[in-house]
């Protein structure tokens, strides 16, 4: 029986290598496969050749027909270096690939995110860098993704929300920073983002998982972890602590030991201090009858009697001539009615904290302070009148909080100069979306603009491999600062008060960069600053801000964009800052106009010598130092309209009516000079 036995077995184990070589996968996946592992080094030998059938690989996995490849496991078998490009992508049927503990190195490669039927990803330990892709949210099955222990930075973007059938996240060990998104995933189960560089609040959809979920995040904070305080607000001092930090509050709960001697001392003081006061109160009560008794007569009788009576009309309460001390007498009564001041006083600061004031179009948000609260934050920027924060909030909005300092207007006033501001409406100014009052904080918030600010462009990392800024891009930023000071100046006879390289914001749309900060100097007091060298010579004197300063700021800012110079740069004036219209002045004087120019256009080759001189006129004219000579702003976007022809950028109807076509009686009545205001 044992002989006919061994002939079958063997029949069988050829039958079946006949059905998987008959149920081979696609050509165009055993390709894949293999110019994916001829393009990657790696130690291990895998014995993948032609002349075995693919399902029978190390670490390939075939469906039950054999017909396509539906798992790659090739852990720690020292594959070395990036995911070649087209290879796995190609494997359109692949559910499982795991590449864990090699040194599979770059970013996370697009051809995993093009694996339609992707349930499982495992990259964890190895040595990808960059940041996780937005667009792994295309792998709408994914159930489990571990990219633990690599070297991953940036932040978890928002887009995991659309993995909806997510059960296993793990990204810790890695060099993720910024705030954790609110990932409101019903069927995730296992979460883990330890060890990283994240900060702000844990969201509250991501609360209910361990500490351990989140330990080693040193700035991260909230449930379940300890409680988080907003950088808007300073914290409250501890318990028993002074407001400065400088040790224990009298009566703060620690206390020294006290030997016998001195309890003792204590006691006999206060007994001998009590027999004082006792009789001292004595000899006052007998001195006090001594003198009243004979003036008591019809007087006593009186009071008596409207002590007596019931308060009528017209009538004082019985209690309306008692003193403090006499009400306290009477048994705590006045200690209900302050309770229940107290108790109205912090209603109503409570009331008032909690309250974010939205304004024009901020009513289109849909987060209130203790959201904003919670957001992480990151300082964007320290100013004259405040610090500037990033704020990202759970469900993903990002927005700027900007904290001021030294606010000297009342409350009322400060309202409806929000209001004001809040109904300012252009394209080329960023208003404000929302505010806080309290006694001592005040927020503004404003919407985010990612590309960052004219001065950063122009002056981040020179010479270090840059892009520079081509002259085309300069002449559209100015062209958008001139036209959203115009419409200020027009439209809502607003002085913007601050206008400068850093106060003008990058749109992804050239000609749609917007002025910010604008006309806050009205919440401050009188100031003499300078502002890094761009304010009027008129002002550093009257600290009087008018429509003709800001042209002049304006014209400081045209040189800027024409010198690639700072006015923010070290002079050998010794004032710390570059007066540079009297350096163009004096370069332009000496006849080497074109020495003006930045070096960057000279090397980007500029064609357009012509507009960078009439422009150079221009500024020229809005730095004159006399007021009157200066032009005024709808001028200023005119003549520049005029230089830049085709690539100006484009002009809307409402720039049209509201910048150049300013009537005369509206300017006569501006006198380009509307009501003074203090400078920051």
């Amino acid at each position: 029986m044992p002989g006919p036995r061994a002939p079958l077995a063997a029949l069988a184990a050829l039958l079946a290598v006949a059905a998987l070589a008959a149920a081979e996968p696609p050509p165009s996946e055993r390709s894949a496969l293999l110019a994916f592992l001829t393009a990657t080094p790696h130690e291990r030998r895998l014995g993948w050749n032609t002349s075995t059938p693919t399902c029978g690989w190390v670490g390939v996995t075939c469906d039950s027909s054999g017909s396509a490849v539906v798992e790659l496991r090739l852990p720690g078998v020292g594959i070395v270096g990036a995911i070649p490009p087209g290879t796995l992508g190609r494997l359109t049927n692949l559910r499982v690939l795991s590449l864990r503990s090699n040194r599979v190195l770059g970013s996370i490669p697009d051809d995993v995110l093009q694996l339609p039927n992707l349930k499982a990803l495992f990259l964890q330990q190895n040595r990808l860098s960059g940041a996780i892709p937005p667009g792994i949210a295309r792998l709408g099955g994914l159930d489990r993704l571990v990219l633990s222990h690599n070297n991953l930075s940036g932040s978890i973007p928002f887009a995991l929300n659309n993995l909806t059938a997510l059960r296993v996240l793990k990204l810790d060990g890695n060099n993720l920073s910024g705030s954790i998104p609110s990932i409101s995933i019903p069927a995730l189960t296992v979460f883990n983002v330890s060890d990283n560089s994240l900060n702000g609040s844990i969201p509250k959809s991501l609360s209910r998982f361990p500490r351990e979920s989140f330990a080693g995040n040193l700035q991260l904070c909230g449930d379940p972890l300890p409680p988080c305080r907003s950088p808007f607000f300073p914290p409250a001092p501890a318990p028993g602590m002074s407001p400065g930090g400088g040790g224990p509050m009298p009566g703060s709960s620690r206390k020294r030991k006290l030997s016998g001697a001195a309890i003792a001392g204590i006691v006999v003081g206060a007994v001998v201090a009590g027999l004082l006061l006792l009789i001292a109160i004595v000899l006052c009560v007998v001195s006090r009858r001594r003198r009243g008794g004979a003036r008591e007569g019809p007087k006593a009788a009186t009071t008596t009697a409207a002590a007596a009576a019931p308060a009528g009309r017209g009538q004082a309460p019985p209690d309306a001539g008692m003193t403090s001390s006499s009400k306290e007498d009477l048994g705590g009564g006045v200690s209900g009615s302050a309770a229940a001041v107290a108790a109205s006083a912090a209603g109503g600061a409570a009331g008032e904290q909690s309250r974010l004031v939205f304004v024009g179009k901020g009513a289109g948000y849909s987060f209130d302070l203790e959201d904003l609260l919670r957001a992480s934050a990151e300082v964007l920027g320290k100013g004259s009148v405040g610090t500037s924060y990033k704020a990202v909030l759970e469900e993903g909005t990002t927005v700027v909080v900007k904290r001021l300092k030294d606010v000297t207007v009342a409350r009322r006033e400060f309202d409806a100069h929000m209001e004001a501001l809040g109904r300012v409406e252009h394209r080329n100014v960023l208003p404000v979306r929302a505010y806080y009052f309290s006694k001592d904080e005040k927020l503004l918030v404003y919407d985010y603009l990612p590309n960052g600010s004219l001065s950063a462009m122009l002056h981040g990392s020179r010479g270090s491999g840059r892009t520079p800024l081509d002259w085309e891009a300069r002449m559209r930023s100015a062209l958008s600062a001139a036209r959203g000071l115009a419409h200020l100046h027009t439209a809502h006879n607003l002085v913007h008060g601050n206008v400068k390289a850093s106060n003008v914001l990058l749109r992804p749309d050239p000609d749609a960069a917007a002025l910010p900060d604008f006309s806050l100097h009205q919440l401050f007091a009188p100031s003499s600053a300078r502002a890094g060298g761009y304010r009027a010579p008129e002002v550093v004197d009257s600290r009087r801000l008018t429509f003709k300063s800001d042209v002049y700021s304006l014209g400081v800012l045209l040189l800027e964009l024409l010198t690639g110079k700072s006015p923010a740069d070290a002079s050998l004036e010794g004032d710390g800052t570059l007066d540079l219209p009297r350096w163009v002045q004096s370069v332009v004087r000496e006849e080497w106009t074109a020495e003006v120019f930045d070096v960057e256009l000279v090397r980007l080759g500029a064609s357009a010598e012509e507009e960078m001189v009439a422009l150079l006129q221009v500024a020229m004219a809005c730095v004159a130092t006399v007021p009157e000579a200066r032009p005024d702003a709808p001028d200023v976007v005119r003549m520049i309209e005029e230089i830049g022809g085709g690539h100006g950028g484009r002009t809307t109807t409402e720039e049209s009516e509201g910048v150049r076509g300013t009537s005369e009686e509206e300017r006569s009545r501006s006198g380009g000079t509307p009501p003074a205001a203090p400078t920051p």
